[in-house]
């Protein structure tokens, strides 16, 4: 990559792309299958991308024809290519069936792949400093030793850095992603665990106003717990102290695949937040997004405008618009009206 002479960008995202290798039906001989490019960061660096941020993207591709198709898409999709690194080897693969509802089934073919060849050494410490924000994840911090080191020299050197945890127990224990969220909250901007699975396995927490509250006394600036169709609840730091508040999640017109949502959610979220949205307002978009991703087949099958996240965000009904802070000034519930 070429780091002598750079434009900063608003979002930097790092992490390993996957060849998606999608189905209707359970993977078999003669099976039609739909190829395409996914992977949490390149999910997560188009939806920022589409929020309005100017985005680069950190992953080792392979030197061949297949890592310039893939560069060719990421471009597509509005992402600097600038911090993109060729290298010989196997790109990463995964397998995904889709049910009617969007539930999936996933099997990866990942193992000793390039992109897990990340290491410190691709992260320069300017291209990072400079972004608004360094978004990472338990993913890449699972793929393997070196790839974790990378994450680990991106959280020192960003301005803000923003931690999904992303467990996934295929790819790692329940006891190193949570020191890994232990290590990198100490850093962190922003932490955005998923309840329950993840908060459960790597907090030790039966509740989101626990999760938030454990997190941010490890040292986290900002927590945003996802609770699925449900909403959202944050804490962060705001003028009149600690403020805890739910964000209702936002109806989804079309389930076809729910591959990429959390992703969505986080790059969205990410941008937002560095272009000047406040924190309420971000989760907002960003819960927007992901209901609208949802409606297309694969990680980046659908990516909204954020034209059409905002529309969405503010076409819902106006009581679902109203955001509970849950830990006002006066310690009871208030309303934040937002779009």
């Amino acid at each position: 990559m070429n780091t002598a002479a750079f434009e900063s960008f608003d979002v930097v995202v790092m992490g390993e792309i996957l060849i998606e290798v999608a189905t209707d039906q359970p993977f078999g001989h003669g099976v039609p299958a739909r190829l395409g490019i996914s992977g949490d960061a390149l999910n997560v660096a188009a939806a920022a991308a589409a929020a309005g941020a100017r985005v680069g993207l950190l992953s080792v591709l392979t030197d061949d024809d297949l890592g310039q198709a893939i560069a060719a898409r990421i471009a597509e999709l509005g992402i600097v290519t600038d911090q993109l690194t060729f290298r010989r080897g196997q790109q990463g693969v995964y397998l995904v069936h889709s049910d009617p509802d969007g539930e999936r089934e996933f099997t990866y073919a990942r193992s000793g792949s390039v992109g897990s060849t990340l290491g410190p050494d691709d992260v320069d410490p300017d291209v990072f400093g400079a972004a608004g924000a360094v978004v990472a994840g338990g993913i890449t911090c699972a793929i393997s030793t070196t790839a974790r080191a990378a994450v680990v020299k991106a959280a020192s050197a960003a301005k803000r850095f923003v931690y999904d945890p992303n467990y996934r127990p295929r790819l790692t224990t329940a006891v190193d992603a949570a020191a890994a969220l232990t290590e990198l909250a100490t850093q962190a901007f922003l932490v955005t665990p998923s309840f329950p699975g993840e908060t459960a396995a790597l907090l030790g927490v039966s509740s989101p106003e626990a999760s938030a509250a454990k997190l941010r006394s490890m040292g986290a600036a900002n927590v945003a717990v996802t609770c699925g169709a449900k909403g959202v609840q944050l804490e962060w730091s705001g003028e009149t102290g600690v403020q805890s508040a739910w964000v209702p999640a936002i109806p989804a017109p079309a389930v076809v695949d729910q591959t990429g949502a959390g992703d969505a959610f986080v790059g969205t979220l990410t941008a937002r937040l560095v272009l000047g949205d406040d924190f309420p307002t971000a989760v907002r978009y960003g819960a927007a997004a992901s209901s609208l991703v949802v409606g297309g087949k694969g990680g980046t099958g659908l990516i909204p405008t954020f034209e059409q996240t905002s529309a969405h965000a503010a076409a819902t009904f106006p009581e679902d618009c109203r955001i509970i802070e849950t830990n006002g000034p006066d310690g009871l519930g208030n309303e934040i009206h937002h779009g």
